[in-house]
């Protein structure tokens, strides 16, 4: 058997891996110069069973109409892209209603722990590096009302299985100095110790190398022209460098995902949504132990290595534009100073990214099969890309084995649109 999995990010990768691992044949295809060069590339490096809500909570059709034309606003959106988002956006609104909400989130929380599970044995059988760590993240919160549904929130999450500590501010200053001097604004925290951090795009390198010398055939520079089909064979896809016959493919592109699904005959309901990172260079005596989630502003300080600070956060809807506007990085950056004022940026080499996160409409991936009986989804989600990523691949080469499901995957099937 060989199948094609095209997209060599998180998604992608983490697919390769466990059909390699069930001795099939494997080509991974993309459009990059290496793994990881897209939406995996510089994300938030967090692994967040506890953050795994979808982002079309109760309310947010006020909070995307009081974002249009504000640079400052954590989701944004671009009154441009109203008309392209059509039957999506209403698919999104109506999964905003509370019930379907916190099904959504339990779902994706369930996922992201069996993710953990798998990322561990991944670890553990390959040796591979990518900067991972663990002890949990600190959730904080600068307003009380908000630490109120932060703690209920919390609390609600531990039907799922999901540990936390609710901190006043000594105790938060306590487990996290090096935030005493931005925490005169702080009413408090939640500490969730279950989550972790890692490099997304060091996990798809040292990975994609590892099934490489195992002898998975990675193809970059190279994106998909065509595809076709014929009796005599089920599927095949035209490049500029020829034709990749295979007996299945898996679409684990992001959100380019729905542009390929097309040629299929396919609705693939995934549309882009841009988050923004910048990484910045710090002394070793300023690097926090923990990563910060600043609630009010849907963004993180997220330390990386010994000498990294990651700052990620905000969502736009600007279609397939990857441009790195200034005024979203600006917002990261006065994060950073609200969080961490002592840490400088001034000078310094910074580096600032965008990604195109692909969303589904109900903030659930979209995992396995689809109409046509050898063409497989692995994509849609969103911000959880790296959180879900061993899970997901695992699930997803289950159902193109054929398998019976180590999880259940009813919940994520493409079918449910």
């Amino acid at each position: 058997m060989h199948a094609l999995v095209i997209g060599a990010g998180l998604a992608g990768v983490s697919t390769a891996y466990y059909l390699h691992r069930a001795g099939v044949e494997v080509t991974v295809l993309d459009r990059g110069t290496a793994p990881a060069r897209e939406t995996s590339y510089a994300n938030g490096a967090m692994l967040t069973p506890s953050l795994a809500d979808p982002w079309n909570a109760p309310g947010v059709l006020r909070t995307l109409l009081r974002s249009i034309g504000r640079d400052e606003a954590p989701l944004l959106l671009h009154l441009r892209e109203l008309p392209r988002m059509g039957r999506w956006g209403l698919e999104f609104l109506s999964n905003a209603r509370r019930h379907r909400f916190e099904s959504s989130f339990l779902h994706n929380v369930s996922l992201a722990r069996y993710a953990q599970t798998l990322l561990a044995d991944v670890r553990g059988y390959t040796g591979i590096e990518f900067e991972f760590r663990e002890g949990g993240i600190l959730k904080v919160f600068d307003d009380a009302v908000a630490m109120e549904q932060g703690v209920k929130v919390a609390h609600w999450l531990k039907q799922a299985g999901i540990s936390h500590r609710v901190l006043d501010v000594p105790a938060l200053i306590a487990l996290e100095p090096r935030i005493a001097d931005g925490a005169d604004r702080l009413v408090g925290a939640v500490h969730y110790p279950d989550d972790q951090v890692g490099n997304a795009r060091l996990y798809c390198e040292a990975l994609a190398r590892w099934l490489a010398e195992a002898g998975v055939r990675f193809r970059f520079s190279e994106p998909v022209l065509e595809f076709q089909r014929s009796a005599g064979n089920p599927l095949a896809v035209r490049t500029a460098r020829g034709i990749i016959q295979a007996d299945s493919v898996v679409l684990a592109a992001g959100s380019d995902s729905a542009r390929l699904g097309r040629q299929l005959g396919l609705r693939v309901p995934v549309m882009p949504a841009k988050g923004y990172s910048i990484t910045v260079p710090v002394e070793e005596d300023m690097m926090p132990a923990y990563p910060v989630v600043d609630e009010g502003l849907h963004a993180a300080v997220v330390p990386l290595g010994d000498d990294r600070l990651r700052v990620a956060g905000t969502a736009e809807f600007a279609g397939f534009d990857r441009s790195v506007r200034p005024a979203r990085i600006d917002n990261l950056l006065r994060l950073l100073q609200r969080i961490y004022p002592r840490v400088q940026t001034e000078g310094r080499q910074l580096e600032p990214w965008a990604g195109l996160r692909p969303m589904s409409p109900d903030g659930r991936p979209l995992l396995g099969s689809t109409p046509l009986a050898n063409v497989f989804l692995n994509t849609g989600h969103g911000a959880l890309g790296w959180t879900l990523a061993t899970a997901s691949g695992k699930v997803v080469a289950e159902q193109v084995l054929g398998e019976p499901p180590s999880f259940d995957t009813t919940p994520f099937l493409p079918s449910r649109f």
